[in-house]
């Protein structure tokens, strides 16, 4: 990429001890049908204990460090290297499909001056003849991006852009945070007048948690986001809602028109059982535990 032309869109994307997952990522950008000048990738280290840098890296893709523990600093760390007017969020073990960054463009050039889109977050088991019951919750309630717009009035940073104007103005992301950075900013941003929009064309797939300790390790994560961060009242009424039975989770649950009705029960007793796990993290973050970055 030409220092004089400038791409139309900077991913940024924070590694921590994933770089394994990396060159399924750019495999996955590489196949953009925007086509690779038109965007550049920006994998930011945040502190891996092993950095494993993957051979022949394409010249639209850079890696920056940020040695501060968090997410959401290195998503920041980012914004004084990115050479585009529209950033492009996603994660690592995201795989972005072919029209990602076509279906964000287009969503763009039809929406008010300062939006911020979330797109569309598609969950997949590894193999769907043969799902891990881990796997099917993770579909049924991992990142339902719709109704986190629609509902909540926030997108995750799984499929989440923005211009980089609006994200500058808002002072970035709050960098005291391990998790709901996301949620936070989306939330300051409609305040101040900014659209939030569902992206349904703009699509990455996220591989399915299939272990008990990747969906434990989630929930233990998002906790310390909502009890250690925000304001006194958003943390009492999260504090609150962990304690009564998760009834909201178990509904959706039984919605998911992806799952048979044996699969949707299957996913309810897991949520049981990580409702147990959320209790017990918020009284560990409620004497004096500190917020868990993963």
């Amino acid at each position: 990429m030409t220092e004089h032309c400038a791409p139309d869109v900077s991913v940024i994307v924070p590694v921590y001890n994933h770089w394994n997952l990396v060159p399924c990522l750019i495999a996955c950008l590489a196949q953009q049908t925007v086509g690779c000048k038109r965007f550049e990738l920006l994998l930011v280290d945040n502190g891996s204990t092993e950095l494993i840098v993957p051979p022949d890296l394409p010249e639209w893709v850079r890696i920056l460090q940020c040695s501060t523990p968090g997410s959401y600093v290195a998503r920041n760390h980012a914004l004084a290297h990115a050479k585009a007017a529209l950033l492009a969020f996603t994660d690592a073990d995201c795989q972005p499909q072919p029209q990602w960054l076509e279906g964000l463009l287009q969503e763009f050039a039809n929406a008010p001056a300062e939006s911020v889109i979330a797109g569309k977050i598609l969950v997949e088991p590894q193999n769907w003849a043969a799902p891990t019951v881990y796997e099917l919750y993770d579909v049924a309630l991992g990142l339902p991006q719709q109704r986190y717009v629609r509902t909540r009035g926030y997108g995750v940073t799984a499929n989440l852009s923005m211009s980089r104007k609006l994200l500058v103005s808002l002072g970035g992301f709050d960098s005291s945070r391990f998790s709901g950075g996301d949620a936070d900013f989306c939330r300051r941003a409609t305040a101040q007048g900014a659209r939030l929009i569902y992206g349904e064309s703009a699509v990455v797939v996220h591989p399915a948690r299939n272990s008990w300790h990747e969906l434990a390790k989630k929930v233990r994560r998002l906790k310390g986001g909502q009890i250690k961060a925000g304001s006194a009242r958003q943390r009492i009424i999260f504090a609150v809602r962990t304690l009564l039975p998760p009834l909201r989770a178990w509904m959706f649950a039984l919605q998911a028109t992806r799952l048979s009705r044996w699969q949707r029960l299957r996913v309810c007793i897991v949520q049981c059982g990580l409702w147990g796990v959320e209790v017990k993290e918020l009284i560990r973050l409620l004497a004096g535990g500190q917020p868990r970055r993963d």
